[in-house]
């Protein structure tokens, strides 16, 4: 499995990381057994994936507490990254909840800690409900601050963003502090970071860690409409307002009609080249210039390998761009903006 150095840090990522948000079962994804966690990350490890991520807010802490478990013994072979929520950021509770992540995780040092989203009214809202913590935010000085601090105590080996837009990273970066890396979405129907914030992270050696590859499963080529698309699925920007119900909160119209005409177009050019549509999807995202590393969720081991497979297999420069005009519909109507669950003009993203 190739690595990639991640921006100007010593660290090494897989191209190919394991998205762990399933791990611990909730109410989002369903049960997931510990044993299938255990076997899948062993799995991995094995295929020299190297890099896990997760976050404090991942089904309420069990996330980390399921890759913990089954990272004993195997530790020092993999690279854990983790997400503090915006809500958490005053320097008591940062500190407060990097400890819980530790101890849930069961190590004595997270190699990338990364806030979550970015610090404004809107992202905390997400998070709590606490109106003198939403009217009273902490500042991004304060919290970038305390983020060195625990590097400097070596609790953290790096320092990282999710989420965050142009001026955003700037504002993090003014504080002094190191950002190693932006966890942001990047798939074929989710291109938005191309144009901006993809461009100042390589002039900037802010590696990318391109999250949903797949869509949370509509780039596998599962469904042929929207109309078989559960709310969960369907809630982002990339779906009309009213398939997400009470989930979705954009009020947008979608981009179903490009979407599905991309798919079908994907299928023609998976049968040319002897492939699959879920294998053109992930090659597509991790040639993606300055990802580091693409993320994927696997629920067991055989959907590992699957994910192995693909990982395996780049795509011809031909082919590459071919996906890329046919994408171009999508992008062009959902727009620039990554964050694909608020509407555009209103976004937690700037």
């Amino acid at each position: 499995m190739k690595r990639k150095r991640l921006g100007k840090t010593y660290i090494s990522l897989s191209v190919l990381g394991m998205g762990c948000w399933a791990y611990g079962g909730g109410a989002y994804w369903g049960e997931q057994s510990q044993k299938d966690v255990n076997d899948v990350v062993h799995a991995a490890l094995d295929q020299g994936i190297n890099y896990f991520d997760t976050a404090e807010v991942y089904n309420d802490g069990e996330s980390e507490r399921s890759l913990g478990l089954a990272l004993k013994g195997r530790r020092t072979q993999a690279v854990i990254g983790t997400k503090v929520s915006t809500s958490n950021t005053k320097s008591a509770a940062l500190r407060k909840h990097c400890e819980e992540s530790l101890r849930r995780l069961g190590t004595d040092y997270i190699d990338i800690y990364m806030l979550h989203w970015p610090i404004n009214q809107k992202a905390i809202e997400h998070f709590t409900a606490d109106q003198s913590l939403i009217s009273s935010p902490p500042t991004v000085q304060e919290a970038f601050d305390t983020l060195m601090q625990l590097r400097r105590e070596g609790k953290i080996r790096a320092v990282g963003i999710s989420n965050h837009g142009l001026r955003q990273m700037e504002e993090a970066r003014q504080t002094g502090a190191d950002i190693a890396v932006n966890e942001l979405p990047y798939n074929l129907i989710s291109r938005a970071i191309e144009d901006g914030i993809m461009p100042y992270c390589v002039d900037n050696q802010i590696g990318v860690l391109g999250y949903m590859a797949m869509q949370q499963g509509i780039l596998t080529g599962a469904h042929s409409t929207a109309d078989s698309l559960s709310a969960p699925r369907a809630h982002s920007r990339h779906f009309h307002y009213t398939r997400g119900g009470d989930m979705s909160r954009h009020g947008e119209e979608g981009a179903e009609e490009e979407i599905f005409d991309l798919l079908r177009g994907m299928k023609e050019i998976a049968a040319e080249i002897h492939t699959d549509i879920p294998t053109l999807s992930l090659a597509w995202a991790m040639a993606g210039e300055g990802i580091t590393s693409t993320l994927v969720g696997s629920r067991n081991v055989a959907q590992l390998m699957i994910n192995v497979k693909a990982a395996s297999e780049p795509l011809p420069r031909d082919v590459i761009e071919r996906l890329n005009k046919l994408s171009e519909p999508v992008l062009a109507k959902l727009g620039t903006n990554p964050d694909y669950y608020e509407n555009r003009n209103n976004s937690r993203i700037y």
